[in-house]
């Protein structure tokens, strides 16, 4: 894979010695980037079927769906699907907490019981609280994430 790497390299490299001096010619090989020690995070790609074979979930699984499947294998939840508290309704001082990893999270409320009302979908942000309009009920977003962490969000 090194070697690989070089013959793209080297005809770069050759080409800016000619031009350039020679602190300058070996820049394209000080830009790789950083490794890390440690255990390398779990792979989102599967690895895939051997000819011939017919893949199983685990082989052919990607992104979400694998992420969640090896949540499921190791018997820990990737995605939270219980219901928020309905049991009362969310005031200023006390609003009803919803859990997220970003920033913003789609909320649906049905009342105070539940499905005391149509059901209302709205977006709750970290820096305000939102108001259900049709019962009124407040809910605050209890960001448990990364900060700046959606700085690729467009």
């Amino acid at each position: 894979m090194f070697n690989a790497a070089l013959r793209v390299v080297r005809p770069v490299v050759v080409r800016s010695a000619r031009r350039s001096s020679p602190s300058t010619a070996f820049r394209a090989l000080s830009t790789t980037t950083p490794r890390f020690s440690g255990p390398a995070p779990p792979s989102l790609f599967g690895d895939g079927a051997k000819p011939g074979e017919i893949p199983s979930d685990e082989q052919q699984a990607t992104g979400l769906e694998r992420f969640q499947l090896l949540g499921e294998m190791q018997g820990v939840d990737a995605f939270d699907l219980e219901p928020l508290d309905s049991s009362r309704v969310g005031t200023l001082e006390d609003p009803v907490k919803v859990f997220s990893l970003d920033t913003s999270r789609i909320v649906g409320c049905t009342g105070s019981p539940a499905e005391s009302h149509e059901l209302h979908w709205f977006t709750v942000k970290k820096d305000k609280n939102r108001r259900c309009p049709e019962c009124g009920s407040v809910y605050a977003l209890d960001f448990q994430g990364v900060e700046h962490h959606d700085a690729h969000h467009h």
